[in-house]
């Protein structure tokens, strides 16, 4: 019996296919975790001052990375230290450099796409932070897609349009992640920010996460930040493009991580037939969340605040 059978032999685990296990209610990747390891997460101990990044893959989470790590460490802004984002700030479900999380010096950063349900039992204590995206989810759908087709698992765009639709892609259900999370914010020390917001003013969205951060920069450190956060500039960057991970042994190898980030994208991709269908599985349950998804660059989100309270309430 090979490792890979083993893993599905669990009554409790159902197989979505070579990539993904389908596990408490979501989707993982098959390759770089374990109901063990995630099972393992809940006592995982929280310090006062973690920092998480969560978000439904492909909202921009390599991005907020960046910024966050940019803004925590002058030696990110100033490039005098060659460390990855990914040793900057490592996944929590997805060890895959074996990170000692326990001994590493405080504050840490964290990054997960895990729901709110299985997420260390300890964030609910609302000391330690965390920032979550979101994206409108026609753009992530399309983003996911290319990112997915690169190892050409997922060779036709409609049979991975379904796929979203009926949440058989990692992480599961966009709705039931972002419902979760904002249902439960009262239990959490928890930021909202909009990937579309972040991208029509990069700068005011810094300001946002430091204040929530407590942490105090320059003018010329914020413009820093700003600069180094650019997507031209992290596809150039080694320590920001992922590309250290293209090797055959990973289970992301060869996908790309940084593509075009822009907003809107999915209008060409999706057909007219695609985008009303989509509408109408998600319509109903979107429109009882409290935000206005921007669907397009040159559309206003609206805002969503930064203050923890409000965000809480």
């Amino acid at each position: 019996m090979t490792g890979y059978q083993r893993l599905y032999k669990d009554e409790a685990m159902e197989r979505e296919d070579e990539f993904l296990y389908k596990y408490k209610g979501i989707y993982l990747y098959s390759n770089a975790s374990s109901p063990e390891s995630i099972d393992s997460l809940d006592t995982f101990e929280i310090r006062d001052d973690d920092i998480f990044i969560i978000t439904y893959p492909k909202s921009g989470t390599i991005w907020t990375q960046n910024i966050v790590s940019l803004i925590l460490h002058e030696g990110h802004r100033d490039e005098t230290e060659n460390i990855t984002l990914l040793d900057r700030a490592p996944w929590l479900e997805y060890n895959l450099l074996h990170v000692d999380f326990i001994s590493r010096p405080s504050p840490r950063l964290f990054t997960s796409h895990l729901p709110y349900y299985l997420v260390p039992k300890g964030l609910r204590s609302r000391r330690a932070k965390i920032i979550y995206v979101l994206r409108n989810p026609k753009d992530i759908l399309v983003s996911s897609y290319h990112f997915n087709n690169t190892n050409n698992n997922n060779k036709d765009f409609s049979t991975f349009f379904e796929k979203f639709l009926a949440g058989k892609v990692l992480c599961g259900s966009w709705l039931d992640h972002v419902e979760g999370w904002y249902a439960h914010k009262s239990n959490f020390n928890i930021l909202f920010l909009f990937y579309e917001e972040m991208k029509k003013d990069l700068r005011s969205s810094v300001l946002k996460i430091c204040n929530f951060l407590g942490r105090e920069l320059t003018e010329k450190e914020v413009d820093d930040v700003v600069d180094k956060a650019a997507l031209n500039n992290m596809k150039v960057d080694s320590r920001t493009n992922y590309r250290f991970l293209f090797t055959d042994k990973m289970v992301l190898r060869k996908r790309i991580f940084l593509r075009k980030g822009t907003v809107g994208d999915w209008k060409n991709t999706m057909t007219v037939a695609q985008s009303e269908k989509f509408d109408h599985v998600f319509k109903e349950r979107m429109e009882k969340l409290p935000f206005e998804f921007c669907w397009d660059i040159q559309e206003d989100p609206k805002a969503i605040s930064s203050s923890v309270e409000e965000n809480n309430v």
